[in-house]
């Protein structure tokens, strides 16, 4: 009766442990967010088959224990069907690796050849063995009997296999995920070695276990964040992807709280309650991404809601009354979803492109038109690229415009504002803000900065050489060029190439709102004012200005914008405050630019506060820079 030790020395508590853990995985995966990729079904599909090896085992022990009349056809006909569920899990572990080690068609063949060459013999044979008599077989006296132990050559078979796949494609995998697979598989041998060593036989499905869980920790786990219920922005794409191959339509509302992106700074715990309130309190089956900090993108099936865009107005509603009570700056985009855009997978940057043009705390419905808006601006960053990247300071696409500006001392059009504009393509002429934007965000602005300038060089020497009068002409700078540590010197060598004398070029900085763009932008005023570049504090009174750091930034001119013109229309009050800035401006030697000057009244009463330069359409709307020769006066 020995022999029968090993099938007597089974307790069901390892499968009870491995069937519950199956059925925790279940509930997990029915209440969290899992990006339903194919990966993702074959993991499904492993909890399956895990659980029914479980419940296979405990019932073949129980008919085992039971049977009184000598009849043990059930329990090997119930064994066969263990091992089947076993090695089905193995030959779901090679499809998965086939897939996340994004093998070829000429390796995939021969893989999954030989995965299931490998299934298909051992299950084979263990029906022979057993029915032969050389394998697992019960005796006379009912006890158990091993002869050649097929299951355990199967399994060396299949781990050699999995062992084989994950090292010769390694590199394909990250390191720290190859690590963990082989740490848990690892433990299953541990305990399938000791199990033997002892006799026993209650943990062998609980060794199938331990790699399951760390594929669903390291590849599956997209955990909620619990204060706001979001999801991270990982599983967003795969939830277009997923939406879109089983044709689900779907309702969006897009978020964006810009004080908390900028500074990266925590949500309140208030607004945090508030947005984890919205998508259960409106909506079945919605999802809430965390795109970035401050961006949040509600998705909700329109299957299940048929109140949805009225669910999605009471967000807006909920937010216009968040902003009464802690004054956040948001922008909200709703729509739904299109087609094309899903099949692009393109929904951020659609909205992100809406929201370049809109106004703070308001909402936006998209419609056709956004969405031919959008192309154009795909189309336009197409071009944006290759201009970037042939980096051509004579590229044709870039055009220079100016605006020529009147000093108030001499009488003369001396100066201006370069000005760019593209022309692509089948697209046309194209406006700073259709692609300045563009090209600040995709980090292309430089490119662009340096061929203006180049051109700008170019056209004051064509000036000159002419014998016009040519004081300055500023070229605007955006702070993203400013970041960069290569730029004075670019700047630098691109006028010195040109041969102009010094002073003749300069460059327009709106004010920076940050510490580290103020350092940047001091650093670079710094490097070039020794080589007699000016500089200009362009559109001052806009928004955000900040006294101190503009005194302690050696810029030469201000501009006051065309907002402070209107303002000081309005009544007198206002115009003493304007003249008596720009008063202060003039006393402490700075110049003063007006512009935004449309009329004889605008003019007159710039000039009685403190203007030394107007601009404006009352001059001249932007022209190309050649036609300056209309506006500058020769030498005498």
């Amino acid at each position: 009766m020995g022999q029968r030790l090993y099938f007597d020395n089974y307790t069901a508590v390892g499968d009870i442990v491995v069937l519950a853990i199956c059925f925790v995985i279940g509930i997990l995966v029915a209440t969290s967010y899992n990006t339903k990729t194919k990966t993702f079904k074959l993991f499904l599909n492993m909890v399956l088959y895990l659980g029914l090896a479980a419940l296979s085992d405990m019932v073949l022990h129980d008919f085992y224990a039971h049977i009184t009349d000598g009849n043990y056809t059930p329990v090997y006909v119930i064994r066969v069907i263990y091992h089947a569920m076993l090695f089905s899990l193995f030959l779901i572990y090679v499809v998965y690796l086939v897939v996340i080690l994004n093998l070829e068609r000429r390796e995939v063949i021969p893989v999954m050849s030989v995965a299931t060459g490998i299934y298909g013999i051992v299950i084979i044979s263990d029906i022979i063995m057993t029915v032969t008599g050389k394998g697992f077989k019960i005796n006379d006296e009912g006890a158990a009997v091993y002869g050649i132990n097929v299951f355990m050559i199967g399994y060396i078979a299949f781990v050699t296999m999995i062992v084989f796949l994950i090292l010769k494609y390694r590199d394909r995998v990250y390191q720290k995920s190859v690590i963990g697979l082989f740490g848990t598989m690892a433990i299953s041998f541990f305990i399938l070695y000791n199990q033997g060593r002892h006799g026993q036989a209650s943990f062998t499905v609980a060794t199938f276990l331990f790699p399951v869980l760390a594929i669903m920790y390291l590849l599956h786990s997209n955990p909620y964040n619990v204060e706001t219920g979001t999801v991270n922005a990982s599983a967003f794409k795969d939830a277009i992807r997923y939406n879109l191959e089983k044709k689900i339509e779907f309702f969006f509302i897009s978020m964006y709280l810009p004080d908390f992106h900028a500074e990266a700074k925590e949500l309140p715990a208030e607004l945090k309650a508030e947005i984890r309130r919205f998508p259960s309190a409106f909506f079945r089956k919605s999802v809430l991404f965390e795109i970035s900090n401050g961006h949040l993108f509600l998705m909700v099936p329109k299957k299940g809601n048929p109140k949805c865009e009225e669910g999605l107005k009471k967000i807006v509603e909920a937010f216009n009354a968040d902003y009464e009570k802690y004054r956040f700056d948001y922008k909200l985009v709703m729509g739904k979803s299109i087609e094309e855009i899903s099949r692009r997978n393109e929904y951020l940057s659609l909205v992100r492109n809406i929201m370049r043009h809109m106004h703070m705390n308001s909402l936006h419905e998209i419609t056709d038109e956004d969405v031919k808006a959008f192309d154009r601006s795909e189309d336009i960053l197409v071009q944006l690229e290759d201009i970037y990247k042939k980096g051509n300071l004579d590229d044709e696409r870039v055009l220079v415009y100016c605006q020529p500006v009147l000093n108030i001392k001499t009488g003369k059009y001396d100066t201006a504002e370069a000005l760019m504009r593209l022309r692509l393509p089948e697209l046309g002429m194209i406006f700073p803000d259709q692609f300045i934007p563009l090209a600040e965000d995709m980090g292309f602005i430089h490119a662009l900065t340096r061929i203006i300038t180049y051109k700008t060089c170019e056209a004051a020497q064509s000036l000159l050489a002419e014998g016009y009068e040519v004081k300055r002409i500023s070229v605007n700078v955006s702070m993203s060029d400013l970041r960069d540590e290569d730029f004075a010197r670019e700047l630098s060598e691109i006028i010195e190439n040109s041969s102009i004398p010094n002073g003749k070029i300069a460059i327009e900085i709106t004010e920076s709102q940050t510490e580290s763009d103020f350092n940047s932008l001091k650093s670079m005023i710094e490097q070039l004012k020794d080589t007699g570049i000016r500089f200009y504090l362009d559109d001052f009174g806009t928004g955000y200005s900040n006294m101190e750091r503009i005194m302690n930034l050696p810029f030469d001119i201000i501009k006051f914008d065309r907002s402070l013109v209107i303002a000081s229309q309005s009544d007198k009050r206002s115009e003493e405050i304007v003249g008596k800035l720009a008063g202060m401006f003039a006393e402490l030697h700075y110049s003063v630019l007006y512009e935004g000057i449309e009329d004889e009244a605008d003019e007159k009463r710039c000039i009685n506060m403190y203007a030394s330069y107007l601009q404006g359409y009352k001059y001249s709307k932007p022209i190309p820079i050649e036609e300056l020769r209309n506006f500058f006066s020769k030498s005498a």
